[in-house]
């Protein structure tokens, strides 16, 4: 069965953007982005990248982790703000919103019906995994869901942020299990988790 992944970008004190939810990597955006970060990117997470980064670097490799792409209203609506209305056409791309009633991209399939459910119909069908890009809040209605855990560790704090999960989130203590890491010479670190058989926490 596919798995649902969370694969994100974090600072050290957890979050994965700034208080007003702007693209943090972006021209005014305070999150910087090594070379080494990108070479990662596009040698392991190849489908990670964003169709004009994909082009810039000549990259045409489909990647082996991921055939679909999850992302809300919010994160799409930065992408639509800097006129990119599909970032992602080489993944099935699935924008979650109850407000919007129709997206300017085609193949932008919009979802306005219960992301849980939704995502255990995806599970489902064939094929590689699927990466929840975020934002918190899709992140935090899909929390019981995530099968794995791929944080890109920055070694950067910001104070206050938007988090991993947003704070509407339920509490669920998990437990999860480091399974893979890369430690990159600009201090990125590349964690992955995998939810532990019993999810749990025992008291």
């Amino acid at each position: 069965m596919r798995k649902l992944v969370y694969y994100i970008a974090s600072t050290l004190d957890g979050f994965i953007a700034g208080p007003d939810g702007a693209d943090p990597t972006g021209p005014q955006g305070f999150w910087p982005i090594a070379p080494d970060y990108v070479q990662h990117l596009a040698a392991t997470y190849p489908e990670t990248l964003p169709a004009a980064a994909r082009e810039a670097l000549g990259i045409t490799s489909e990647g082996t982790h991921f055939d679909t792409v999850l992302e809300g209203r919010k994160s799409y609506e930065i992408g639509l703000a800097a006129g990119v209305p599909d970032a992602y056409p080489h993944l099935r791309h699935l924008v979650f919103s109850r407000t919007l009633t129709e997206v300017p991209a085609p193949a932008v399939e919009l979802v306005a019906d219960d992301p849980a459910a939704k995502v255990r119909e995806l599970k489902r069908e064939d094929g590689k995994d699927i990466w929840l890009l975020g934002g918190a809040q899709l992140a935090g209605a899909l929390y019981p869901e995530i099968d794995r855990l791929i944080v890109k560790l920055s070694p950067l704090t910001i104070g206050d942020g938007i988090p991993l999960f947003s704070r509407t989130a339920a509490f669920d203590p998990r437990l999860w299990q480091l399974t893979d890491h890369t430690t990159l010479e600009s201090g990125v670190l590349f964690l992955t988790y995998h939810r532990a058989p019993s999810s749990e926490v025992q008291g």
